[in-house]
């Protein structure tokens, strides 16, 4: 009855430790709370919305930051503010699903490729090269042109484009387990291959996927606003902070809180997951620990 007990306070012990060493950076932790602040306001959007987001009056038009329209308004009349909330919704539902599908996809072929090796190594790999020596935007783009726009094909685009980035961090991790004397244990009880990848490789091998995850999911981002500021994401009229972007450039210097706050949202929470992730590589490599 003990065991089980001294293996979870064991867990939660180091993660503890990593939450601790998390703290004592100021930067990693703006990016931690600037993401919760973030994620708060997309699911409450309804709520926290001054105005609703497709709502159109053309004799408010271009007005600049006021009482009434905190951010101003665009070209049609509409709040900025509650575009921009809204816009969260779909930037951050971009960001995870995408790194969702391609931590899923990149992980079970990097996975595979670095436990088995050989023929298959090779093939994986290969493929994976192949798809590396295209820009991953420039890869975005063409997928999305393919399918066509919309917010699942957005999500499909960015996904499929950073799957070699996970095949390859999941293959090198692999690689450096599979030959561990614990994996050597489970093989000699009779575990599957299968059962092995997944119960003993992939945990063992977390640490740099939770970083590289948090990381990709700023990339993400950045490449969905890219997709939609040329007209291949989101379509009007539910907001996206790079169509946003797009939709203001023509007014940008008449009026360029068009294009100024999109722009704003856009950077802060690229920096704030970039912060995040660069502190959890640090709490998470063992080199650190003291």
């Amino acid at each position: 009855m003990d065991a089980p007990v001294l293996k979870s306070n064991k867990k939660r012990g180091a993660l503890m430790e990593v939450l601790f060493r998390l703290k004592k950076s100021p930067l990693a932790m703006f990016g931690f709370f600037f993401i919760i602040f973030l994620a708060f306001t997309a699911i409450f959007a309804d709520v926290l919305a001054p105005h609703p987001y497709q709502r159109q009056n053309l004799s408010h038009a271009f007005e600049t930051p006021s009482k009434q329209f905190l951010l101003g308004t665009d070209e049609f009349g509409r709040d900025i503010l509650s575009r921009l909330i809204y816009g969260a919704r779909v930037s951050l539902q971009v960001g995870f699903i995408a790194v969702g599908i391609a931590l899923f996809a990149g992980g079970m072929l990097g996975a595979a490729a670095g436990y088995y090796g050989g023929w298959a190594d090779n093939a994986i790999m290969r493929v994976m090269d192949v798809m590396l020596s295209i820009p991953q935007t420039l890869l975005a783009i063409a997928i999305a042109a393919a399918l066509g726009p919309g917010l699942f094909n957005l999500m499909i685009a960015v996904g499929i484009s950073a799957v070699p980035n996970y095949a390859r961090i999941v293959r090198g991790s692999v690689l450096s387990l599979r030959e561990m004397e614990f994996i050597e244990a489970a093989r000699a009880v009779g575990s599957s291959d299968l059962r092995i990848i997944t119960k003993h490789i992939i945990p063992n091998s977390m640490a740099p996927i939770i970083v590289q995850s948090t990381l990709g999911v700023a990339s993400a981002i950045l490449n969905a606003a890219g997709l939609s500021f040329i007209g291949l994401g989101i379509q009007p009229p539910y907001p996206e902070w790079g169509a946003m972007l797009s939709g203001g450039r023509q007014y940008i210097r008449d009026y360029p809180h068009l294009t100024l706050y999109p722009g704003l949202a856009i950077m802060l929470t690229i920096l704030a997951l970039n912060f995040l992730g660069d502190g959890l590589r640090d709490a998470l490599d063992p080199k650190l620990k003291r």
